[in-house]
């Protein structure tokens, strides 16, 4: 299982992150902030871990995304948008899951800086991005 979720990281970036099953990060990708959630998951997309299910949150929903998804062996659960022309069920059960990946947001804006965004320079901030679940998961 894999969880996918988005965060902004200030007015100027959005933070695409996608997590195990278990909650620890597996990929992150830093984008601008105005731009749609279908730019950061071309990114991840293109290497995802083992998985059979990928869990995201309604900014997901698109069959930009679904298409690879399924074409992987990937079951997405997804809420479709509200102006969804045509409704794709999901599980409600396994979509209560996605707490993990707004858990790991929660515990990366503990940090100081990566909840501020003090650094102006945009790899600077993906630098500290980084260095933040390096020491909580896995030291």
């Amino acid at each position: 299982m894999c969880l996918l979720g988005r965060t902004n990281g200030g007015l100027t970036s959005k933070l695409h992150v996608v997590c195990d099953g278990k909650g620890p990060p597996v990929r992150l990708h830093l984008s601008e902030g105005q731009c749609s959630a279908f730019t950061g998951a071309d990114v991840l997309l293109q290497a995802l871990p083992a998985a059979r299910v990928l869990i995201g949150d309604k900014g997901y929903d698109g069959n930009k995304i679904r298409s690879p998804l399924l074409g992987q062996g990937i079951t997405p659960c997804i809420p479709s948008r509200r102006n969804r022309n045509k409704k794709v069920p999901s599980s409600r059960r396994l979509y209560k899951m996605r707490y993990k990946v707004e858990n790991l947001f929660a515990t990366l804006k503990d940090w100081r800086p990566i909840a501020t965004r003090y650094d102006r320079c945009a790899h600077i901030f993906y630098s500290a991005v980084l260095l933040a679940p390096t020491l909580i998961f896995w030291l």
